[in-house]
């Protein structure tokens, strides 16, 4: 009963993590469109990827015993595809600076997956002490992952709008993290467990910020363009005022012109 429920959490924490992986879709279909990564960062998508990577590596019978793991390389494997796709997009439509932060970020992690790799390899023999050190670097690369949001969820807070923090990436980030934290309890391995139990909250951080900000997000323009109009009226009105002063000092030169005249 224990592995039946085992794998029925595994099947629906892939299916959440499907959707997590390919909510980016519409974020994309946006770039396309205005040929510009605008204000969105792409870290998240590169500790996205660096964690697929760990954990499809954790996954495999070189690191774990025989397939015990076989949903996290299903999902991890296709989130490694969806993520490299991503950051290849937003390379491609991102502007020379944020080039330079692409690869800051992108160079190091496929260095260290690469070394994680190699020494889990080569320098340990049995699949517990591979399963201890890989899981230690996964560690890290879930919270990586996970907490990248609060990047976002920073510039929300500043702007009052959570126009780069869409709903279901929040939501798909939440169910995600919590099907892997039961998934992780059910099988009593704590490196799978121990970076959801702080992911979990993360999620429902963003959730609580999303839905303070939501209704907000249209604010700001109406604010801008009711500002915009008092200065554009503002302008009229001096402009008519100097163009009133402008007459008034015509006529008393007309006046005093007439006087200086009459008097001659």
């Amino acid at each position: 009963m224990g592995d039946k429920l085992r794998l029925f959490i595994g099947i629906l924490g892939n299916g959440a993590s499907l959707l997590l992986y390919t909510a980016p879709i519409l974020t994309f279909s946006r770039v396309f469109k205005k040929k510009s990564t605008e204000e969105f960062s792409c870290f998240p998508y590169v500790m996205t990827l660096f964690n697929c990577l760990i954990y499809t590596w954790y996954g495999l019978p070189i690191v774990s015993h025989l397939w015990e793991n076989l949903p996290l390389v299903t999902i991890n494997g296709v989130g490694i595809l969806l993520e490299s796709i991503f950051i290849f997009i937003y390379f491609w439509y991102s502007s020379p600076k944020e080039k330079i932060k692409v690869g800051v970020t992108f160079v190091p992690v496929i260095v260290l997956f690469g070394l994680t790799a190699a020494i889990s390899a080569v320098v340990f023999d049995d699949h517990h002490h591979r399963k201890s050190f890989v899981g230690s670097v996964g560690l890290v690369a879930s919270i990586s992952m996970y907490g990248s949001p609060l990047i976002v969820m920073k510039k929300v807070i500043e702007t009052k709008s959570v126009e780069y923090m869409p709903f279901y990436l929040s939501f798909f980030s939440f169910l995600t993290s919590s099907l892997w934290l039961a998934y992780g309890l059910l099988s009593h391995d704590l490196f799978l467990a121990s970076p959801n139990m702080v992911a979990t909250p993360l999620g429902i951080l963003q959730l609580i910020i999303y839905f303070k900000y939501k209704n907000k997000k249209e604010l700001a323009p109406t604010t801008m363009e009711i500002s915009k109009r008092n200065d554009d009226d503002e302008e009229k009105s001096k402009t008519t005022l100097e163009l009133v002063v402008d007459v008034d000092r015509d006529r008393d030169g007309d006046a005093n012109e007439k006087t200086s005249n009459n008097a001659c």
